[in-house]
């Protein structure tokens, strides 16, 4: 059995690309993550210490991309599924949707994984 927390459309403005002006100006990327847990006690005790705190991972998330100054979306997608892992040992995978929406002029650009803790 496994519970899956989800945060959708999580916006991370940040350097992320390649090209000269991708390195001097933050651009915006959402993201969609996917926790695959053990089934999490919450479900009968209602308790916030009893599940994963999804506003710690999106925190946690938030500053590593902010921080990495990724050129590759690819690069970004693995630090945010490391990130999520790094917040909570009950997570056993990630899959992880990163879309950057200003890539191209009508393009949504992305990546999708998927992780399973080692």
């Amino acid at each position: 059995m496994t519970d899956t927390i989800l945060l959708e459309g999580l916006r991370v403005e940040c350097i992320v690309g390649d090209l000269p002006h991708e390195r001097t100006f933050p651009q915006e990327l959402f993201l969609d993550l996917e926790l695959d847990c053990a089934p999490l006690p919450a479900t009968r005790t209602d308790q916030l210490a009893d599940t994963v705190d999804y506003v710690a991972v999106a925190e946690r998330v938030r500053a590593a991309l902010i921080a990495a100054r990724c050129r590759m979306v690819e690069r970004a997608a693995q630090l945010a599924a490391e990130a999520a892992f790094a917040c909570d040992a009950r997570i056993r995978a990630v899959r992880v949707t990163l879309r950057k929406p200003h890539a191209l002029p009508g393009v949504v650009a992305g990546v999708r994984l998927s992780r399973a803790r080692e």
